[in-house]
């Protein structure tokens, strides 16, 4: 089933395919056997605008909107998921937040780094005990003269070991914490006080996440971005960016192993025929494919909505469980269709194997989804 773009987006995803099947695809390759991102990785997305395309134009930016920006990370997850995580964080939460409520001196201070590709970012909000419930969050943020102390521990952050600068949301009142209690801050790294104590290999290629403590850690008033007390509202803005995005980042890499196990089945030829004439095979293809297109339409829809200035609601979170969820059984389905080859380190499909899980947890789990549309449902909205 194909889901009609306009001339416009077709031929975005054309560009940034051949792009990805004739710049990427080797380093993927090389990734596979290799387990670390080549160094040339972000410079190439950054000469292609690809670290940009949300950020307005006013701050050197593409000026696009969510769906243009989700077809491309469609593509670049396609070919492997590091790829469209650089280009998500380049368009994510902290240079969007930069853009939209930094300072003048912030704005230039990081914006041109991202934007060229010399620097990275991380934002930092989880801790040990405030996962998905942040109202627990411990680190704080007290007002001293001239500046902020910052100590607490944030864990699991995706990318902070390697980047240059990260948004940290911290308590700044105790009594109003979530609601308007909470602040973000700027910190670069190589602060006094600010260190990366920890660096765990998640499950997946290419993903580590940090651990950062902060003791007596001093950063300026000129740090906070947007206004004291607005940092749960700021990191909010985010979610339907974040949740479409991996929404298109799994339609993406299910699409590649569809594509792959199809191609597979037609070519293994087992007791005198090609895989592809067993209907157990047929119907794990069938299978993938119904919800491959179910996923789509319904990501796509809600692309269209939001760019036009519709309320959507949950619909985000409706996006992102089931397109995550249907990756996993996509590529389930794939590793079972290429049996022993699909179990091998360094062979495409092990790797989509492995990556996808991570989709159910990070943008919001799975069961913190389900929360959010029932409570929507139960309220009527």
């Amino acid at each position: 089933m194909k889901v009609e773009l306009s001339p416009e987006l077709d031929e975005l995803r054309a560009a940034v395919r051949k792009f990805a099947q004739r710049e990427l695809e080797p380093l993927a390759r090389q990734m596979d056997k290799t387990g670390v991102l080549p160094d040339e990785v972000l410079p190439l997305l950054a000469r292609q605008g690809y670290l940009s395309v949300r950020l307005p134009e006013s701050v050197g930016g593409m000026g696009m909107g969510l769906m243009p920006y989700c077809v491309m990370l469609e593509e670049l997850s396609g070919t492997h998921r590091a790829f469209g995580q650089l280009a998500f964080a380049g368009g994510g939460m902290t240079p969007i937040a930069i853009a939209r409520h930094g300072t003048e001196e912030q704005r230039r201070k990081y914006l041109p780094g991202l934007i060229g590709g010399t620097l990275r970012t991380a934002f930092a909000l989880t801790e040990p005990a405030a996962g998905s419930d942040n109202s627990a969050m411990k680190t704080r943020a007290d007002k001293v003269d001239g500046g902020w102390l910052l100590n607490g521990l944030k864990h699991y952050i995706n990318g902070a070991h390697v980047a240059n600068f990260i948004m940290v949301m911290a308590i700044t009142d105790p009594v109003k914490r979530t609601r308007g209690g909470v602040t973000a801050f700027l910190v670069d790294r190589g602060t006094p006080g600010f260190e990366i104590t920890r660096v765990d290999q998640a499950i997946g290629s290419s993903h580590n996440l940090a651990e950062i403590t902060f003791t007596d850690c001093r950063v300026p008033d000129s740090a906070v971005i947007g206004k004291v007390g607005g940092g749960f509202e700021l990191a909010k803005e985010s979610l339907v960016d974040g949740r479409l995005g991996v929404a298109c980042s799994c339609i993406g890499i299910a699409d590649r192993l569809l594509d792959m196990a199809t191609e597979h089945a037609k070519q293994r030829v087992t007791f005198g025929k090609p895989l592809a004439e067993r209907q157990a095979i047929q119907w794990m293809l069938a299978d993938s494919a119904v919800e491959l297109a179910a996923a789509r339409a319904l990501t796509y829809e809600t692309l269209r909505q939001y760019d036009a200035g519709k309320p959507v609601g949950t619909k985000p979170s409706m996006c992102k469980l089931y397109a995550s969820e249907m990756v996993g059984r996509v590529a389930d389905r794939a590793v079972q269709i290429f049996g022993g080859q699909g179990l091998v380190r360094g062979f495409p499909v092990e790797r989509m194997y492995r990556d996808v899980r991570h989709y159910r947890i990070g943008e919001g789990a799975s069961e913190i989804l389900r929360m959010l549309i029932a409570k929507d449902l139960i309220r009527g909205d």
